[in-house]
């Protein structure tokens, strides 16, 4: 005999894919296993921290800065006015998506904006944050 699944296995299912689904980011899910490693009392990164960290100015320059306070918006580098697509996935589904060029980004950005690499722990919340928006 076949098991058979209720409309409530159904909905249970669906809510737990819509709920897994709006978080599971490969990338996010390699910094989150990076930061266990690096603090054992790690629990998860904060899509808040992560939107106060986009911005937060650090002398002149803020994420925001060429990218909008939204990150729904395309930006503008602020020295060459190069147009910067959205950093949002929902509004630029090719973002975060590819791991060598997400570290490339945050190497080249964390040095210009706060000249020094970003930690682990920043860089998962901001992933967090700009994964959140919708």
């Amino acid at each position: 005999m076949k098991p058979s699944i209720t409309p409530t296995h159904l909905l249970a299912c669906l809510a737990l894919a819509v709920h897994l689904g709006a978080a599971a980011n490969p990338i996010l899910d390699g910094y989150r296993a990076a930061a266990k490693q690096e603090n054992p009392a790690f629990k998860d990164f904060s899509a808040a921290t992560g939107q106060k960290f986009y911005v937060t100015k650090v002398g002149a320059l803020a994420c925001a800065s060429c990218h909008t306070d939204s990150p729904m918006a395309a930006g503008k580098h602020a020295s060459t006015n190069k147009e910067i697509l959205p950093l949002a996935p929902v509004a630029n589904p090719k973002r975060f998506t590819d791991a060598a060029n997400v570290e490339k980004w945050f190497k080249r950005n964390c040095n210009d904006v706060l000249k020094r690499a970003c930690s682990t722990q920043e860089k998962g919340d901001f992933m967090s944050y700009v994964l959140s928006v919708k």
